[in-house]
């Protein structure tokens, strides 16, 4: 199985993203920072999602990346699905974090529970076949519509551009570089939507 070790997002200013990250996420395992100047406008195609244990963690992670400097696009609700806000953080870069349960079950914490890179993609089925191709095992299949693959550390899941922009709350319109290289023990190559994969280095 291959696994996705960590994201790189590629940032403006890294001072300014590595002090956000430290104060907005426990996440510095899997999100590193580098500067960058390729151009880029609009939705990126991707988002990255926290998912913890109960709705008091959501408001206090997304209380953390607001203070932080992160710009709020939704704010912690309820859903059908459970609970959860998304933010924007000053990169440009849209978290999502969220919660299956819609009750509070104790004292909020920054602990999180499951770290996942969402793709936004063309066509699900063409890129699940080429993941599939590549070796990546498919752990669910929603049609044209959903897919997750089994990759360790950092989960990753297909879905349409259209759809994981409307539920960033965002304009699906966007051009220019995805500001995000993935390094995964898959090695190097990039994907039908033109997103980055790198061999960890060493």
């Amino acid at each position: 199985m291959h696994t996705i070790e960590f994201v790189t997002i590629e940032v403006d200013d890294v001072a300014e993203a590595e002090a956000f990250y430290a104060a907005a996420f426990d996440v510095s395992d899997r999100v590193r920072v580098r500067g960058a100047q390729e151009p880029s406008s609009g939705f990126r195609q991707f988002t990255l999602s926290l998912v913890v244990s109960q709705p008091a963690t959501v408001r206090n992670v997304i209380d953390s990346a607001t203070v932080a400097g992160a710009t709020v696009l939704k704010s912690p609700a309820k859903s059908l699905w459970g609970y959860g806000g998304i933010v924007q953080a000053p990169d440009g870069t849209i978290w999502t974090v969220a919660s299956s349960s819609k009750k509070v079950a104790g004292p909020a914490t920054r602990e999180i529970d499951e770290f996942v890179l969402q793709l936004g993609v063309t066509d699900v089925t063409a890129s699940r076949q080429f993941y599939a191709d590549r070796g990546f095992t498919v752990s669910k299949s929603y049609g044209r519509k959903y897919v997750e693959l089994e990759t360790g550390t950092v989960a990753l899941t297909l879905n349409n551009r259209a759809a994981l922009a409307k539920t960033a709350g965002i304009p699906a319109d966007g051009n220019g570089s995805h500001r995000l290289s993935i390094g995964s023990t898959a090695g190097d190559f990039a994907d039908p939507d033109g997103f980055i994969w790198k061999a960890p280095a060493g």
